[in-house]
């Protein structure tokens, strides 16, 4: 990787939200990085920071918005510091967010992440100009239609450029993550993501696979692909040239038949979501874990399962969002199926993979639900083997349909009630879950490494054995599963490689396991 230019503007970059802000802050560091800047884990230290937002959620923007205010008060006090705001948030607000607060220099959507560089160069140059003059000239840069960066912006303009870096980032782990869409036409009620992150765009299933097969290269044993709607991935071949000649990533198709796909136009070779995995799978064998986020219940055909099937280096597991059990809710949501078509979804899962695991996410208190349509939400999680639902409670989000046609009118203290119930019903099926592991060897991803712990008597004191440490990692179905190992250079050896753990306990949200001897394999 090229070496930081000395005396090069330091950068802090916080990510809030998803996965794929969580690529987009990592593709953003690697372009930034191979351009020479530095960067830092110290806000307080830094020249440049950086916030890639998140607006799908309040509690993320507050946080945003916190760290804004402060920064404020320290420019106020004279501290010389570009503050830059990524992602959704900065889409959504636009030039009149830099008018409302002049402390941020600069914006920057998730379609134009690679006019950062150009941005920060003019930004830093600027440092002079009034206020005024830069929020304009910044907003005008900044702010385009998001139907147009979808449909114009080269998506393998970063992409591309990626690289796997051991010694960068915050894991250090031969893991990494690969986008193969962008955007989402689903157009749910609570979301903002259509207007953030444009129209569904998919790449050319040769880049993807190309990336990969880098990836790999490099040492990378985990892939992580990431959409939106990630199983809704279709690309037809030859169905659009660039003026460089170059096919261009295709609209994905519209809604179809629950559980189908439209296949594409006669006579065109299309790649679906299916090819991809296969492909993937076959020409790139060293890679040994192959996870995709986020899975829509529509769309998601049987050859996709029966791909994950006959493919074990395809991770048995689906993070598919219910969002609610109520089919009155659902369709409030815009969410095109019901109650009936998930289950029903869920059960061609288990035919197909009857050792996958299943997450997804509720939403407690949108608009009208009532006590009957949360206690069905209730009897959806407690009736399907879910390892875990991520429980949000509705807040109307500006720029989506809901918050102008639905009023928020369920109490607050409503919401929380509704959320710690359903908090604590997960909890109980998430134990049975993980109950059920027990006995059972599972392959580890070793990610993490805790403290030592001293074994104590007479063994320390005389040196008869090490201090044991505790590792974490996780099994090809995203359970987190904790281990002792005999001391922390044995721990330190595990990171990143993925070793036999017969699990011997369980609590609602991890395995307890004992790691299996060579000799024992």
């Amino acid at each position: 990787m090229p070496t930081p230019t000395p005396n090069a503007p330091l950068v802090y970059l916080e990510t809030f939200g998803c996965q794929m802000n969580e690529l987009d802050s990592e593709l953003v560091s690697g372009h930034l990085h191979a351009l020479g800047y530095r960067f830092t884990d110290d806000r307080d230290a830094a020249d440049i920071v950086l916030f890639n937002t998140c607006s799908v959620r309040e509690q993320a923007e507050n946080k945003v918005f916190s760290r804004v205010g402060r920064l404020k008060q320290e420019k106020q006090a004279g501290r010389r510091v570009t503050i830059g705001l990524l992602g959704c948030l900065a889409e959504r607000e636009g030039a009149s967010l830099l008018s409302r607060q002049p402390e941020i220099d600069l914006l920057c959507g998730p379609g134009e992440l690679d006019r950062l560089p150009m941005l920060l160069d003019n930004t830093m140059k600027e440092e002079l100009v009034d206020w005024r003059q830069r929020a304009a000239v910044q907003g005008s840069r900044s702010r385009r239609s998001a139907t147009l960066s979808a449909a114009e912006d080269a998506l393998e303009s970063l992409d591309l450029t990626r690289a796997f870096d051991p010694d960068r980032g915050q894991s250090r782990l031969p893991t990494a993550y690969v986008r193969i869409t962008r955007g989402c036409n689903k157009f749910c009620t609570y979301c903002v993501v259509p207007n953030t992150r444009g129209a569904e765009v998919h790449r050319p299933p040769d880049a993807i696979v190309d990336e990969c097969k880098a990836l790999a290269e490099q040492g990378v044993i985990e892939i992580t692909l990431l959409g939106q709607t990630v199983n809704h991935y279709v690309y037809v071949h030859g169905a659009a040239v660039g003026a460089d000649g170059q096919e261009q990533s295709q609209v994905g198709p519209g809604p179809t038949a629950f559980g189908k796909s439209d296949r594409g136009a006669a006579g065109r070779r299309v790649t679906t979501f299916a090819h991809l995995l296969r492909r993937i799978h076959e020409e790139v064998p060293s890679i040994l874990r192959l996870r995709f986020v986020t899975s829509y219940p529509r769309d998601f055909g049987d050859d996709i399962l029966e791909v994950m099937q006959h493919s074990p280096r395809i991770c048995r597991y689906l993070h598919v969002p219910a969002q609610s059990g109520s089919d009155r809710i659902l369709k409030l949501m815009n969410r095109g199926y019901t109650v009936g078509q998930y289950r029903a979804f869920i059960d061609r899962v288990r035919a197909h993979l009857p050792d996958a695991s299943i997450a997804g996410d509720i939403i407690v208190g949108f608009p009208t639900e009532t006590d009957e349509d949360f206690e069905q939400t209730c009897g959806l999680v407690w009736d399907l083997p879910f390892k875990n639902n991520f429980v949000f409670k509705y807040s109307p989000r500006p720029g989506t349909v809901a918050i102008d046609r639905h009023p928020d009118d369920v109490d607050e203290l409503v919401k929380r009630q509704r959320i710690n119930r359903m908090l604590d019903i997960q909890s109980e099926v998430s134990r049975r879950v993980h109950e059920g592991e027990i006995g059972r060897t599972h392959a580890i991803f070793v990610e993490k490494m805790g403290q030592a712990k001293a074994l104590g008597g007479s063994q320390v004191e005389l040196g008869w054995a090490e201090d044991s440490v505790q590792v974490s990692g996780r099994t090809s179905g995203d359970l987190i599963t904790v281990f002792d190992v005999p001391g922390k250079d044995a721990a330190e050896r595990l990171l990143g490689t993925i070793v036999p753990v017969d699990v011997v306990g369980a609590a609602p949200r991890l395995l307890v396991g004992r790691l299996r001897e060579p000799e024992e394999t």
